[in-house]
């Protein structure tokens, strides 16, 4: 045996030509289609209609309150908290203070209540 490798091609005068019949393209009824993807539960690629803006405008305001408070809270009590601050006017951060300073004062006459003067 030789250290050559036979060449395969080498009797061949020109390569070997192959030519690809083309498929003859057979049309489809848009509406086929789209009964199909209805049957089958295809999304449509088509953009959604845009939903109705939600019922609060954005609240963007410049206060300087930087730090997030995030609370889990139902519905009703959220719904509640932006309808005082709607009343009110105030940011939902101002809402927050006075809801604190309105808490401390309460506990403060409830304490001055309970306990009897000093003596």
């Amino acid at each position: 045996m030789s250290g050559q490798r036979a060449n395969a091609f080498e009797n061949l005068a020109e390569p070997p030509v192959f030519n690809i019949k083309p498929k003859a393209e057979k049309p489809v009824a848009k509406e086929a289609v789209d009964e199909i993807a209805t049957k089958n539960n295809f999304p449509s690629r088509q953009a959604r209609e845009k939903r109705t803006p939600s019922a609060r405008p954005p609240r963007t305001y410049r206060t300087g309150r930087n730090r997030n408070f995030s609370v889990k809270a139902t519905n009703a009590t959220v719904e509640r908290f932006y309808k005082m601050a709607d009343q009110r006017t105030v940011t939902l951060g101002a809402l927050l203070e006075l809801a604190l300073d309105a808490l401390e004062r309460e506990t403060a006459r409830q304490n001055a209540v309970i306990q009897p003067p000093p003596a």
